[in-house]
């Protein structure tokens, strides 16, 4: 068991998700997302709320992934924005880049929107499971 020590942030973590593919196969994917620290994460959500010019109606977790999925849900551009600005690396064939974001976007936005709920969440109440 790891010592809990207070000043030695991680700069990263990795976090597994599993997705239903259109095909209706389940695809999974390990991802490398940037820590952030609870006020970090609150500085980041608001950055969001504030460019798609959304609030959720609380910050009760349901409240806010609606808000955020709303947010994010029209464009690929601003979900490959959000990616690139939570992720650091994936284990997929290809090659982690904005290019590659804005593909995966734009061709499975289940995975993308996936991608940004599993960071939320892994950001809120911890890296479990992994």
């Amino acid at each position: 068991m790891a010592k809990i020590t207070l000043g030695k942030r991680p700069k990263s973590f990795t976090h597994s998700i599993e997705v239903r593919l259109p095909e209706g196969e389940i695809g999974k994917m390990k991802l490398t997302y940037l820590y952030r620290t609870r006020k970090e994460f609150g500085v980041f959500m608001d950055e969001l709320f504030n460019v798609s010019n959304t609030r959720p109606e609380s910050m009760e977790p349901v409240d806010v992934e609606a808000a955020m999925a709303f947010a994010l849900a029209s464009m690929v551009d601003s979900n490959a924005d959000y990616i690139m600005k939570c992720v650091t690396g994936w284990d997929l064939e290809t090659e982690f880049s904005r290019a590659a974001v804005e593909q995966l976007c734009n061709e499975l936005p289940g995975v993308a929107l996936a991608i940004i709920s599993s960071y939320a969440t892994a950001s809120r109440e911890g890296r479990l499971g992994n």
